[in-house]
């Protein structure tokens, strides 16, 4: 068993940005492929990034490409996402998930195994 807990969201402007966390306890923290996922009101939860076990190989979905960063640190068992040039688009609650199955990263939400509670982004124009 995960446990996962986001925090850093908030109220951002525009243009600006925010960097999210999500620290995992309960497991070895490296054994697990990380994902940042959003769910903006009225719609379905979408992959944003993912991260492979080691940090060394990423995927972004395009409309993030270029301004989010995903990261971890296996030593402090926290995955980031740092999110600049932030849009009103941007806006959704964020989650982080764990996939204990794949060394690479992992595209396919139904596969984690894993989710914290979310943490609202809220970008104003």
């Amino acid at each position: 068993q995960v446990q996962l807990v986001e925090s850093g969201g908030g109220l951002a402007q525009a243009g600006g940005s925010l960097r999210l966390s999500c620290a995992a306890s309960g497991r070895t923290f490296s054994n697990y492929a990380m994902g940042w996922f959003r769910q903006a009101s009225g719609k379905e939860r979408e992959l944003v990034s993912a991260i492979s076990r080691s940090g060394g190989r990423s995927y972004y979905t395009d409309s993030v490409k270029g301004r989010f960063a995903i990261s971890r640190d296996n030593g402090k068992n926290t995955v980031y996402l740092l999110m600049n040039s932030l849009k009103p688009e941007d806006t959704a609650v964020y989650f982080c998930a764990a996939e204990s199955r794949h060394d690479d990263y992992v595209t396919k939400q139904s596969v984690y195994d894993y989710w914290g509670q979310g943490t609202q982004v809220t970008v104003s124009s």
